[in-house]
């Protein structure tokens, strides 16, 4: 509309039923758009919300395991993870250690290592084993496959 006094451009914003938004004050002079302030703030709530909905949620699940553990026990636990790793989840595994285990975190070291080998198909190390007081903590995150799209 080209560079109009306030007070003609509160008018024509008055006859037109809109609102006089000030878009750019720093600029000379300042912008300022003529529309409906209200719609405009309802638009961007929505935009809002709709980008919440939409958001990826990340979903870390936890494996706790002691460095003594059997075979059977071990296997069990595995399969949870990978289950967990088949849904997409993150997978945090955590060794805890009790009193003169501590002497031995190699062990849980060993066994996270195990761990991460086995399920390698399906998730891969995102955060290596480190000691975190009297747990070892590793955090596995699931591998995205990309599906090719069908040839028609």
């Amino acid at each position: 509309m080209g560079i109009k006094t306030t007070e003609e451009a509160l008018k024509i914003a008055y006859d037109a039923g809109l609102d006089l938004v000030e878009v750019a004050p720093q600029a000379d002079p300042p912008v300022c758009r003529i529309m409906d302030y209200g719609k405009y703030k309802y638009e961007q709530t929505q935009k809002a919300k709709r980008a919440r909905k939409h958001a990826a949620t990340l979903i870390i699940k936890e494996m706790k395991l002691r460095p003594k553990i059997d075979n059977h026990d071990f296997e069990v636990k595995k399969k949870h993870i990978v289950r967990f790793l088949e849904d997409g989840a993150k997978v945090k595994v955590t060794i805890m250690f009790r009193g003169r285990e501590m002497a031995h975190t190699e062990l849980g070291r060993k066994l996270l290592e195990r761990i991460a080998e086995e399920v390698s198909e399906l998730g891969k190390v995102e955060a290596l084993p480190k000691l975190d007081g009297r747990n070892m903590i590793m955090v596995l995150a699931p591998i995205v496959k990309v599906v090719a799209p069908e040839q028609a």
